[in-house]
């Protein structure tokens, strides 16, 4: 009888220890979901979480995209309770304050990966108010002009070094049948990058950005509105009825070989790669306009972050994740996958088209002003100027004009970071 009650409760503990066990494992075994608006590279997304997967056994990274264009109303229902994500793809700067101001994102100042970004990328991930980091930088975009090499070589030109060689470019390429630059203007949000990648040597880049911040000038300021007469001055390089032209018409217009000369972000080279393969793609700073403050930029901007939802069943999980994205393994794999600029320290794009923005942008530093510093309230920089340049294509303003709107913009809610 003693034997057997000493076998009971030896069954009874195995079974016991098998439970706890087994309630361990299940721990261990979390599953992380990442929400993106990148449907384009989920596969590239897969690769590159199932190395992170592989190091970390019992960890499973889910990655769900969504749609661009419906990605901000998604999240911000996503993040007011269950079913959402443990780790969000952000928007940046201004885009971001809502989130924060709503708490509903983790800080993650304490990070060890911090420490490779530098002050400026991390202002696109902070809180305005508070201070605090709340994304681990994933990309940076740069601006400058692409163009078919092919149709170079017909035409008998090259890189322009000079404001005078780049409009004979132009010209030479309109004398052939060419629209000579594909840039739209339906979509409203390319006509800022229009506006930075041609015109920001003339308003001063940099040197305007400080005084503008510092309330020393406005954007009525005579080099600024200069800085759009430039834009206004190439209408007659940009394709016929400009306004009707969409986003992805232009991209077709490059693509098919109907225009030689794009001009836009880095975020573009994946999408020539994928869509024309056999095309040989090259960029080109655009050289400063006449009566320019500066010599050549490159615009440039913290793209969007990665961040941790507050509401995370998972925190510390996704926590590890967010940290192993700001690490130089992570950054070259992005790099390498998604042909993006890295904002990791230390990460060298493999692509040579990329890496020339890349160098561009580090010898050649400019932001890109309304989107890093005016898009923190309503209206937003981008949006004034972008409605403003498509009037004035339509003939209804001039670069005054445009000045003075987006000034009056601007002065509802932003104010200048005056020293006393």
């Amino acid at each position: 009888m003693q034997h057997k009650t000493r076998f009971i409760g030896l069954a009874l503990l195995t079974i016991l220890l098998l439970t706890l066990m087994g309630s361990v494992i299940a721990q261990d075994n979390v599953t992380l979901t990442v929400w993106s608006w990148r449907t384009e590279d989920e596969d590239a997304y897969n690769e590159i979480f199932a190395v992170y997967e592989a190091a970390n056994p019992g960890i499973t990274v889910e990655f769900v995209p969504f749609v661009n264009t419906d990605y901000n109303n998604i999240l911000a229902t996503g993040l007011t309770g269950e079913g959402g994500p443990d780790v969000a793809q952000l928007r940046a700067y201004g885009s971001l304050q809502p989130l924060i101001e709503a708490g509903q994102l983790l800080a993650l100042d304490d990070l060890s990966s911090m420490e490779n970004f530098t002050t400026a990328l991390l202002k696109g991930a902070q809180g305005i108010k508070d201070g605090h980091i709340y994304g681990v930088p994933f990309g940076v975009q740069a601006l400058g002009a692409f163009y078919n090499v092919g149709i170079f070589e017909e035409l008998g030109v090259s890189e322009p070094e000079t404001w005078d060689d780049f409009i004979a470019i132009l010209d030479a390429a309109a004398a052939a049948g060419y629209i000579p630059l594909a840039n739209p203007a339906k979509d409203t949000w390319m006509l800022p990058i229009l506006h930075d990648t041609v015109a920001a040597p003339r308003y001063g880049g940099p040197e305007f950005e400080a005084a503008v911040l510092a309330g020393e000038t406005d954007f009525n300021d005579p080099n600024y509105v200069a800085s759009i007469a430039v834009v206004q001055g190439l209408q007659p390089y940009l394709p016929p009825d400009v306004v009707g032209v969409a986003y992805n018409d232009a991209r077709t217009l490059f693509i098919t070989g109907l225009s030689p000369i794009f001009i836009g972000g880095s975020f573009e080279i994946g999408f020539w790669q994928s869509e024309a393969p056999d095309m040989e793609v090259g960029m080109f700073m655009v050289p400063p306009p006449p009566d320019s403050l500066t010599g050549s930029l490159v615009p440039s901007w913290m793209d969007g972050s990665y961040g941790v939802n507050a509401l995370s069943d998972n925190p510390d999980e996704a926590m590890a994740l967010v940290n192993w994205m700001g690490t130089p393994e992570f950054g070259q794999l992005f790099s390498d996958k998604i042909h993006q600029i890295s904002p990791v320290a230390g990460v060298v794009p493999s692509d040579p088209l990329l890496a020339e923005f890349a160098n561009g942008m580090v010898e050649h530093p400019a932001s890109y002003l309304l989107l890093v510093n005016f898009r923190y309230g309503d209206p937003s920089g981008t949006t004034v100027l972008g409605n403003e340049l498509q009037r004035m294509f339509l003939g209804e303003v001039g670069p005054e004009e445009v000045a003075a709107a987006l000034q009056t913009g601007m002065e509802q809610w932003f104010v200048p970071n005056k020293s006393e």
